[in-house]
């Protein structure tokens, strides 16, 4: 599955300087990974941002803003945010600037065993 090609430009201009972030294909989609632990990625051409879960409901009532729902299973503390969301730098920002707060507390997923 293909994802927008701009979008990942503007999350790595947005993420340059950081340590320790790391792309990967995930989801049929890229995942930007920032310290071993899922932060934000791209779905088609929209943001998922990994969020605290206690500000969820609240970043859903945003413009452009949903629940990801990936294999129609809702999430809570993942957002999908379209276009419309996201067309200017500072709705960009605030949206990616929360997966990156949150990413300080976040939990690491299990690593699977090979």
């Amino acid at each position: 599955m293909a994802y927008d090609e701009k979008l990942a430009n503007r999350i790595r201009e947005k993420m340059d300087g950081l340590d320790n972030v790391e792309e990967k294909a995930m989801m049929g989609g890229l995942t930007f990974m920032y310290n071993g632990k899922m932060c934000v990625g791209i779905i088609k051409d929209e943001l998922m941002c990994r969020i605290d879960p206690a500000l969820h409901d609240a970043a859903v009532e945003m413009q452009g803003c949903r629940t990801m729902d990936f294999t129609n299973r809702p999430m809570k503390g993942y957002i999908m945010i379209d276009e419309t969301g996201m067309k200017s730098k500072k709705d960009f920002d605030y949206f990616v600037d929360m997966a990156l707060d949150y990413n300080k507390t976040a939990k690491a997923s299990k690593k699977k065993k090979k």
